[in-house]
């Protein structure tokens, strides 16, 4: 059974995740900190976990209550992005107010990661890229990369932490793989794209319209077509799971909800702000163990 798995892989990579922020860079106290800034706190977090003592993180979008999508930047955002060594954004276009903080304080000394750029990623695509588990690796590095370029005299710490978060992702690729054998063609619903890059690599179908999620990611009303769609679904018990945003609630997706619930139909909220207090590898884990869960229910 894969539930006992995933609650060690659970433990294993939130132990190893704390471990990474907890102990120090060095026996020697630490030089004056870096200061990087993520434009959202999947991104900090993983900064600051390869990082350790010799940098301090700032994450602009961190809370999980709030929709990114509908952010706006502050005079504190600015002067961060002015200080900052290492800046690091998602791209696509879903965090644009970097770019122009960036530009209002040019610094030749400042290193910029573009996720997007690292994926090959283009407009138009899924921009939820860090719920892609081949991007994460990609980060890391380029972090690694950006790090020692910066502080070469900490290149061994660096290195060190790099390799402790890789070998912490294991369980997390052990859960994907384990959910994809046992469930790989399953059919589910999504109110937003947020979960699809992680929806295909665990072989899960999405029948939801895209015009009905891109809709509702946009804070507008779906066609009703495909609303239609989507409910008719839920009524023919078509789709095994509901995947929805927690960040997005709409009388449209309160509706899908009611209704899956109404069907028997299980309903899984997954977030685009990594919550607080657990590191990129339990949020993960722990969303995957709800919807391999869910997954399993009979209808």
């Amino acid at each position: 059974m894969l539930s006992s798995r995933v609650v060690r892989a659970a433990c294993l990579a939130a132990g190893c995740a704390l471990a990474l922020r907890a102990f120090p860079a060095s026996g020697a106290p630490p030089s004056p900190a870096i200061v990087a800034v993520a434009a959202e706190n999947v991104y900090g977090d993983i900064v600051s976990q390869i990082a350790g003592d010799h940098v301090r993180v700032t994450s602009i979008i961190s809370d999980p209550n709030v929709d990114p999508h509908e952010y706006e930047i502050t005079p504190r955002d600015a002067a961060a992005v002015a200080n900052a060594r290492l800046v690091i954004q998602n791209g696509l276009g879903y965090d644009a107010f970097i770019d122009r903080l960036v530009a209002a304080s040019p610094n030749p000394q400042r290193t910029l990661i573009v996720v997007s750029e690292l994926t090959g990623h283009v407009t138009g695509d899924n921009v939820h890229l860090w719920y892609d588990p081949a991007a994460i690796p990609k980060v890391a590095q380029a972090v690694l990369d950006a790090l020692v370029r910066i502080d070469p005299g900490s290149a061994t710490s660096y290195s060190n932490r790099y390799k402790a978060f890789q070998a912490s992702l294991a369980p997390l690729n052990r859960a994907i793989a384990a959910i994809n054998a046992q469930y790989g063609g399953a059919p589910v619903a999504c109110t937003e794209p947020v979960f699809g890059y992680m929806a295909a690599a665990l072989g899960l179908r999405v029948l939801t319209p895209l015009s009905f999620q891109k809709a509702i990611e946009d804070g507008e009303d779906p066609p009703a077509s495909a609303l239609a769609q989507m409910e008719d679904q839920l009524r023919q018990h078509r789709v095994k799971v509901v995947l929805y945003n927690t960040q997005t609630v709409s009388p449209i997706t309160t509706r899908v909800q009611q209704l899956a619930k109404t069907e028997g139909i299980p309903v899984v909220g997954v977030s685009e702000t990594e919550p607080p207090g657990r590191p990129f590898q339990q949020w993960m884990l722990d969303q995957l163990e709800q919807l391999r869960l869910a997954l399993g229910q009979r209808q």
